[in-house]
């Protein structure tokens, strides 16, 4: 496989449309597009070192539960389970970027970090997009008061017990990630 052309198709601030050229295993010419946080003319030459985003995997230490949101997400034009997310801002780390969006969407405060991933590929037949897994220790009570308008946001509390019951619905939908937390947690009680 050989990338033989980079073509920028759209120019917005958070999302972009490429296409690519390149040449298959057959010596064949083909094209893919997809979309990338990069607002580069050729995304193939950023830096994947830091995540375009955050996942916060939270776990409220006074409930003793695990922190999960019920979000509307337009493209699905429905709500889906998943974690407090967001994008991390120039020059932000991921843990900053993290509390920010804790906070931002839940309202609760991030008291620990207990753990951090490196930037991971959520989806790369789609987009380029990388994304940091951080599991937290929290406190505080849930609030909806920071949410953006944009955000429709139902903060949930869930027991080990609650976590097994809610994936067990097919009826739902999940975010990829949340769903195998949630399948880890329900079965070992830890993340």
């Amino acid at each position: 496989m050989k990338i033989t052309g980079v073509k920028k198709l759209s120019h917005s601030s958070h999302l972009n449309l490429y296409s690519i050229a390149y040449r298959d295993t057959l010596d064949q010419d083909k094209a893919w597009i997809f979309a990338s946080r990069s607002r580069l003319d050729n995304p193939l030459e950023r830096d994947h070192g830091v995540p375009d985003a955050v996942v916060v995997v939270p776990y409220h230490t006074d409930e003793d539960k695990l922190v999960v949101i019920r979000e509307f997400r337009v493209v699905l034009g429905d709500y889906q389970y998943g974690f407090p997310a967001g994008l991390v801002d120039d020059n932000e780390t991921p843990a900053h970027a993290g509390a920010r969006e804790l906070h931002e969407e839940t309202g609760l405060r991030m008291t620990r970090i207990l753990g951090q991933s490196p930037a991971l590929f959520s989806s790369s037949g789609l987009t380029d997009e990388t994304v940091g897994l951080l599991f937290v220790e929290c406190d505080g009570t849930p609030s909806g008061a920071f949410a953006e308008a944009s955000e429709d946001i139902e903060v949930v509390l869930l027991s080990r017990e609650e976590a097994g019951a809610l994936i067990q619905d097919t009826g739902l939908k999940f975010d990829v990630k949340t769903w195998i937390v949630l399948n880890q947690f329900a079965a070992h009680g830890t993340l």
